[in-house]
């Protein structure tokens, strides 16, 4: 018995890239809506939370008309670079990518407000700068909590059917 492959390979790439964007963007908006106060931040973390609650046909749905050739992502892709991104894996791995995100946004924002602030003081005490700080310091008192966020989001992109159906066919 000779057996097809290939969707469990398209499966694991989708998976696996939308894991890396979500490591990208959830690591960083956790870290920003942990860190610092401004207006709306509550607002933004209620925006990145919706995906988690909305129906994934309806999530779909959303991201068609973005990035659709009349959305206004997708009119602006297609004009500027020949980009139609609808039913293609890219889509598939957008869909992926918004389903999972707020599974790696909440860990990772709850790790980076459980980080000891006295640990970051004493260390910008000793001059290290506001990068090195965050690499050195408090990414790895966040690690845990990021790798946790990391590891749900790839199962719930592996798992993704709804909003990928509607962008990717």
């Amino acid at each position: 018995m000779d057996l097809d492959w290939s969707a469990l390979w398209l499966s694991l790439k989708v998976a696996g890239w939308a894991t890396a964007i979500n490591l990208v963007l959830g690591v960083g908006f956790g870290a920003l809506l942990a860190r610092r106060r401004f207006p709306g931040r509550e607002l933004l973390d209620t925006v990145f939370t919706l995906p988690m609650v909305l129906p994934p046909t309806v999530l779909g749905y959303y991201l068609l008309v973005l990035i659709g050739s009349n959305g206004p992502l997708g009119r602006w892709l297609e004009s500027s670079f020949g980009i139609n991104l609808v039913f293609t894996w890219q889509a598939a791995v957008i869909a992926a990518a918004v389903a999972s995100f707020p599974l790696v946004f909440k860990p990772a924002r709850a790790a980076f407000e459980d980080v000891d602030g006295q640990l970051e003081q004493a260390a910008s005490t000793l001059g290290v700068s506001e990068l090195a700080l965050f690499f050195r310091v408090t990414l790895p008192l966040a690690w845990r909590g990021i790798l946790a966020g990391l590891l749900l989001a790839f199962a719930r992109a592996m798992g993704e059917f709804g909003a990928t159906i509607m962008v990717a066919g």
